[in-house]
């Protein structure tokens, strides 16, 4: 029982980043753009600008992530992330050129990008042997994405989208604030000669191909969704209901993603949930207009999303040993959601064209899905690996 009540407190905290961490990503993701175009830049320069996030996504968690398994300061580092990028960001404040706001997002997102990595490790390292409770601590990154994207929304149509930075810069402090808080239990560093070598065996290769053919397979999700949704007949109102819906079902299922875990192992649900992804994306391309299959498609978010990043986030922990944690986490992260969606998001703008041929973005974005599935089913051990 003392277990438990010390244990408690530092996972509230822990829920706390996760919630502020992914409230920013809910204000960036939606609505960096629209505050760009109100800065008078073009879409050519929004789309640079944008891309900059994405890039510093690819490369900062892997350069922070090797700083942290060489001095295992892993929270540590999330607090100095935070900071940092709280006080770059009173640089949105400012108008000034493309060139200067190009400085300022290189400089916070190189820092912001750099926490989560880090979170996942500190998180599955606090609750060890109870790893499996990780789902129900990440579903509070989900609402605070959900509570941001309406939130905001609410506040720029109101009073424009020269209110981004002041939301923004409180939430930056608040995740500062709370990551202020988390224990500095710095990791024991593994000495030079006893350290055992980062290798990728045959397991770790196919999962993490699986996982950046998943997430090209989101591409199209992320870049074309609402577009699409609006060519269908839908309005804007109806496509962001639908984003609402999707992670509403990611929260319900990290909720549930131990128990399935536990019953299921992560090999089956992982294939299982790829599946789904791939019907998910067939009922978009065949069957738009059904508004009971579109639903549906958006409930399947829970597996496209959640479940399957609570069993990776489990796969990556017990693959990696404890000195390349870090790494191994900024790995799935960096090539999955870096590479993978931006690849994806590349694509389909391609197949897109004049948007004659829309529905073809989803039929490409289920074969990558199956291809992820049956790259999953080759994976000789997904099973942990003794540390």
């Amino acid at each position: 029982m003392p277990l438990i009540s010390s244990l408690e407190p530092k996972l509230s905290w822990l829920k706390a980043c996760y919630f502020f961490f992914f409230a920013i990503l809910g204000l960036l993701v939606p609505y960096l753009g629209v505050f760009f175009e109100s800065r008078g830049f073009n879409p050519q320069e929004i789309g640079l600008l944008l891309a900059i996030v994405l890039g510093t996504r690819i490369i900062a968690p892997n350069l922070w992530a090797w700083v942290a398994d060489r001095t295992g300061m892993r929270a540590e580092l999330i607090k100095f992330g935070a900071f940092v990028a709280a006080i770059s960001f009173v640089s949105f404040f400012y108008e000034g050129s493309f060139t200067y706001l190009a400085i300022s997002l290189v400089i916070y997102t190189f820092f912001w990008n750099a926490i989560l990595a880090q979170l996942e490790v500190v998180t599955l390292e606090r609750l060890a042997d109870k790893a499996h409770q990780y789902g129900s601590i990440r579903s509070w990154g989900s609402v605070g994405y959900i509570v941001m994207v309406i939130g905001a929304g609410a506040a720029i149509d109101q009073f424009g989208a020269q209110v981004l930075p002041y939301i923004g810069i409180v939430m930056f402090i608040s995740l500062a604030m709370c990551a202020a808080s988390l224990p500095s239990n710095r990791v024991a560093v593994v000495p030079k000669e006893q350290r055992i070598p980062l290798t990728f065996d045959k397991s770790i290769v196919l999962f993490l191909l699986s996982a950046l053919l998943l997430q090209m397979s989101v591409g199209p999700f992320y870049g074309f969704f609402v577009l699409y949704l609006k060519q269908v007949g839908y309005s804007e109102t109806i496509a962001g209901v639908m984003v609402a819906l999707g992670v509403m079902a990611e929260i319900f299922i990290f909720m549930y993603a131990s128990r399935l875990i536990a019953r299921f192992g992560l090999k089956t649900l992982l294939i299982f949930s790829t599946v789904l992804t791939a019907v998910r994306w067939l009922c978009l391309a065949y069957q738009p207009e059904s508004i009971t299959l579109l639903v549906v498609s958006q409930t399947l978010h829970a597996f496209t999303f959640g479940l399957t990043h609570a069993v990776s986030i489990q796969f990556i922990h017990s693959h990696f040993a404890l000195e390349h944690r870090s790494r191994g986490q900024a790995l799935y992260a960096s090539l999955s959601f870096g590479v993978g969606g931006a690849l994806g998001t590349w694509i389909s703008g391609i197949i897109w064209g004049d948007g004659s041929s829309a529905y073809m973005i989803w039929v490409f974005a289920a074969v990558c899905a199956v291809v992820s599935a049956l790259l999953v089913y080759l994976i000789p051990n997904m099973q942990s690996k003794k540390q």
